[in-house]
């Protein structure tokens, strides 16, 4: 085998390589089964997302030094493909492998009345590879690679559906992805240049260490940061490039939103935390930088998730305040220098629960659109009743998303609260300088945490109590739901919400067997190597903190859901929808700006050029360069034509005068001739530039020039 990967220009553990591209081979292998039987094509999606997760999962138990297994495919490209494995590699690589599992499962029953669905299992195997690739990269060309593969592939999701509103947020979702895959690229030019790559310019994530380290003045790094931040950022879905979320995710099918909101935002973050843990390791202004953009994320994504009267949208809405919670504490991590070990441990443990969280949410809102075909909350009200089942397979995931005690969503925000309340400390007792924060500041940033942990609460219990607790204004609507007991989804979307519900609640229930051994993994990736002390989970500072933001959250629900976001009907109260229609960053900055001011300022810009370049050249002709007089120039025709034609209407007018001698009237010279012979000189030249200008003629020269090559070498031989 190793003979083998050397004459390819390979070398290390194929199995890395086997992870990235088998789902590619799978998705062409489903689109063609799935051509005949589409079901058994679906059936066989689930097998391959099945063996992809089951490789992960022997990576995973028989990986022990993690840090040995890599692989690199050197002429790939001529910049190569380089893979390799760590703690936080292998448990996003597994934690991929389970989502799109149970994704894959669900989407089963999901598409099974979809004509198109034989292409989104294709697209949906295509992206796993890519995703993939991207958690296993370990060179930074690679991670663009299949960074901008997975953007491409994961569009499709998008517009699945080809409604005007899916082509609409695929339309955004693809302008985010290529103007961030751009400025991405951009980036990496520059970090290239920066950090003197190699022979075949490879930029290792590893070595971004060194580049800081290096820099005199870590200023110079600013630049090349911010480039890459946006690109990474945009995928993410931070502000303000979140745009694409709240419109994506309601226009995909339920299998892909949560794919997207819990997996592929997670690829995001993964940039942004090489970023911000390689290159601006322990940097302070940096650190200040994410906390900002995490506090309007955090709580911007909240507001608009409790405003919101769609339930997907309600979900695509929390994904990014969620994401906001994380980029605080990675910037937690940068102000902190190394005292960050909470704040490392609670980014890597949220963003494993939010994964999670997002996989059981978005597929219990599948089945609600399953039976329903529709999302908006006044419809879909009280669905949920005597359907235990689900009840309790929403609740997990609400729960644990609101960050409610004995659930896992917990613990991580416990360690992300416990980080900001240790920053302010440090400040207060002089441990910290107060360069960025001062102690007040970090108050409010507390509390802005703990409220939008409460908005958290707020809109999931909105969601549950519509959903499970309040009956339908339409009481035939109401009897219909009723009457669903148990036909309401297969049984291998059972199978796959209870597994994915599962997931999120066992760790729960034993965080120091389960969550403090994937933080123990993660953080490695994130420059901590020091063992963590015992987190009291449970006790009563930290139980504190958690009950501050429930309590806030009844507040909410009581004073601002029920009261200003209700209005009496004739059948009871029903869910008002507070935002306006088509307000938004999108339509009120960025497609003004892309659509409409920067064309129009790009065309006055360059016809002011044009017409600049046009008087510079007349007021020279005019001047310096003085036109000469032209010589005689033929009103028609060529000198030949001119020269013949006259020729022939000499004769022609000698003849008639032969024939006119003796008669009175003489016969008058006409250039007859001249003119014939220029208008077909005109019709012949037509002709041949159109001759010349066709297919058809090119390929009868390639054809007698290769004709003519092949007689001159069958010359140079001897025949004889």
């Amino acid at each position: 085998m190793s003979e083998w990967l050397t004459l390819l220009g390979m070398e290390g553990n194929p199995l890395l390589l086997l992870c990235v591209l088998f789902p590619f081979a799978g998705g062409l292998t489903v689109y063609g089964i799935g051509r005949r039987s589409p079901r058994a094509g679906a059936y066989t999606a689930v097998g391959i997302a099945l063996t992809e997760f089951l490789l992960f999962l022997y990576l995973f138990l028989h990986a022990a030094d993690a840090e040995t297994v890599t692989f690199g495919w050197h002429s790939f490209c001529q910049t190569g493909m380089y893979f390799g494995l760590d703690g936080f590699r292998l448990v996003y690589g597994l934690l991929s492998g389970f989502a799109w599992l149970m994704a894959t499962a669900f989407s089963v029953e999901y598409m099974a009345y979809d004509k198109r669905r034989n292409r989104f299992g294709m697209f949906l195997l295509f992206t796993l590879g890519a995703t993939a690739g991207v958690f296993l990269s370990t060179e930074l060309f690679t991670t663009f690679l299949f960074f901008e593969i997975m953007s491409f592939t994961s569009y499709v999701w998008v517009v699945q559906e080809e409604t005007p509103a899916a082509l609409r947020a695929g339309g955004t979702y693809l302008a985010i992805a290529v103007i961030g895959g751009l400025v991405l690229l951009m980036g990496l030019f520059l970090l290239r240049a920066m950090a003197g790559a190699g022979a075949d310019g490879q930029v290792w994530i590893e070595e971004l260490f060194l580049l800081a380290a290096s820099r005199s003045d870590v200023r110079l790094l600013w630049p090349v940061g911010i480039c890459l931040l946006f690109g990474f950022g945009a995928k993410a879905g931070g502000f303000p490039l979140h745009i694409w979320l709240p419109e994506a995710h309601p226009a995909a099918p339920a299998p892909a939103s949560a794919l997207l909101s819990g997996i592929l935002t997670k690829a995001g973050i993964f940039g942004i935390l090489i970023v911000s843990c390689r290159m601006f390791w322990h940097n302070g202004a940096w650190g200040a930088l994410m906390v900002s953009l995490g506090v309007i994320t955090m709580v911007w994504g909240a507001v608009l998730a409790l405003l919101s009267v769609n339930l997907k949208r309600t979900l695509a809405c929390s994904s990014l305040s969620q994401i906001g919670f994380i980029l605080v504490g990675i910037g937690m991590a940068g102000l902190l220098g190394d005292e960050n070990i909470l704040a490392v441990r609670g980014v890597m443990l949220h963003m494993v629960n939010h994964s999670l969280f997002k996989l059981v949410l978005f597929l219990a809102a599948g089945v609600v659109y399953m039976n329903v075909h529709r999302l908006e909350l006044n419809r879909i009200r009280g669905f949920g009743r005597n359907k235990p089942f689900l009840h309790l397979i929403f609740l997990s995931g609400a729960l644990g998303l609101s960050g409610v005690p004995l659930f896992s969503g917990y613990v991580s925000k416990t360690l992300l609260h416990e980080s900001i309340v240790e920053y302010g400390e440090g400040l207060e007792s002089g441990l910290f300088p107060v360069l960025f924060y001062s102690a007040g500041q970090v108050t409010v940033l507390e509390w802005l945490f703990l409220i939008s942990g409460g908005l958290t609460a707020a809109y999931m219990t909105k969601l549950y109590v519509c959903l499970f607790v309040e009956k339908n204004t339409d009481d035939a609507l109401q009897k219909t739901y009723d009457g669903m007991k148990g036909r309401y989804m297969s049984r291998l979307s059972a199978v796959a919400l209870i597994c994915s519900a599962l997931a999120t609640v066992i760790p729960g229930i034993v965080p120091h067997l389960t969550l403090d051994v994937l933080a123990d993994m993660g953080q490695g990736f994130m420059g901590v190597t020091e063992t963590a002390a015992a987190v009291r989970y449970l006790s009563a500072e930290n139980l504190a903190g958690a009950g501050i933001s429930l309590l806030i959250g009844a507040a909410l629900y009581g004073f601002v859901v029920r009261t200003l976001l209700m209005r009496p009907c004739s059948a009871g109260r029903q869910y008002r929808n507070r935002m306006r229609e088509g307000v938004g960053l999108e339509n009120l900055l960025y497609r003004p700006m892309l659509l409409k001011i920067l064309p129009f300022f790009g065309a006055l810009i360059c016809r002011t050029a044009d017409c600049l370049t046009d008087g510079v050249v007349v007021f020279l002709r005019r001047s310096v360069f003085r036109d000469s007089p032209l010589p005689y120039e033929l009103p028609e025709g060529t000198p030949v034509t001119h020269l013949l034609g006259s020729v022939m209407d000499h004769i022609q007018y000698g003849v008639r005068r032969l024939r006119a001698v003796g008669k009175e009237k003489k016969p008058v010279y006409r250039k007859r001739w001249e003119h014939k012979l220029a208008a077909l000189h005109s019709a012949v030249s037509e002709y041949n530039t159109m001759i010349s200008r066709s297919m058809s003629f090119g390929l009868l020269l390639f054809c007698i020039g290769f004709l003519m090559t092949v007689l001159y070498l069958l010359s140079c031989f001897d025949l004889v």
